[in-house]
């Protein structure tokens, strides 16, 4: 019979178990993707980047054809990176482009999260070439998007059959958070909860005013 310990499964994700590579988040791009509401998915990517940056997660960011064609990434990460480096490419995959692999390997992590457009393209292709070379690989569905709903789904199931490990953007924060008594991450995982989480950053908001109410105090 299995014995039960108070301490986190394997497969959760830590800050500093994995590298954070966010993908061709690009006005080009966003123009043709109608399985996610623009909005929806800039705030989506946003929260990711606000989470990556809060908990030290190693974050590369990477566009393709940024001057000749996709235009540049959105504000919403490079305003939260304003010092990074970002990749410009010309290979639809990631993967295939060596800066992307002497970064991900100078990193060190054994675990790759991916976010971007499109699914089906750019997200694929790196996903299953980072899984082919022994990396454990997860995806933020809902910071992701492609031009069909029918694209993103068959995009993510492909994935998923392969091995990919889905989340989505609000599951990345508080898997990072994981516990409301680290007090050190504790007030910015609540801003960035209430900013970008919808109806549960409002629900963080009546609570704190309506009651002096917080998670875990």
């Amino acid at each position: 019979m299995p014995i039960a310990h108070a301490a986190p499964g394997k497969t959760l994700l830590n800050p500093h178990d994995h590298t954070l590579i966010m993908i061709d988040h690009q006005s080009q791009m966003a123009f043709a993707t109608h399985s996610i509401d623009m909005v929806h998915l800039r705030n989506n990517a946003a929260l990711v980047a606000k989470a990556a940056k809060e908990f030290g997660v190693a974050t590369i960011l990477t566009t393709v054809a940024e001057k000749s064609f996709s235009g540049p990434m959105f504000d919403e990460i490079k305003s939260v990176f304003p010092d990074a480096a970002v990749i410009d490419r010309t290979s639809m995959n990631t993967w295939e482009d060596e800066r992307i692999a002497v970064e991900v390997n100078r990193i060190g992590k054994g675990r790759i999260v991916l976010a971007g457009l499109w699914t089906s393209v750019c997200i694929v292709g790196p996903a299953l070439s980072a899984l082919d070379q022994g990396f454990e690989v997860y995806v933020i569905a809902d910071a992701c998007g492609d031009v069909t709903d029918e694209a993103h789904q068959r995009a993510m199931e492909r994935m998923i059959q392969a091995g990919v490990r889905p989340m989505t953007s609000v599951q990345y924060l508080l898997e990072l958070q994981r516990d409301w008594a680290r007090s050190a991450t504790y007030n910015q995982t609540v801003a960035t909860a209430v900013a970008h989480g919808g109806g549960y950053g409002l629900g963080l908001i009546y609570a704190k005013t309506m009651f002096g109410g917080a998670e875990g105090h």
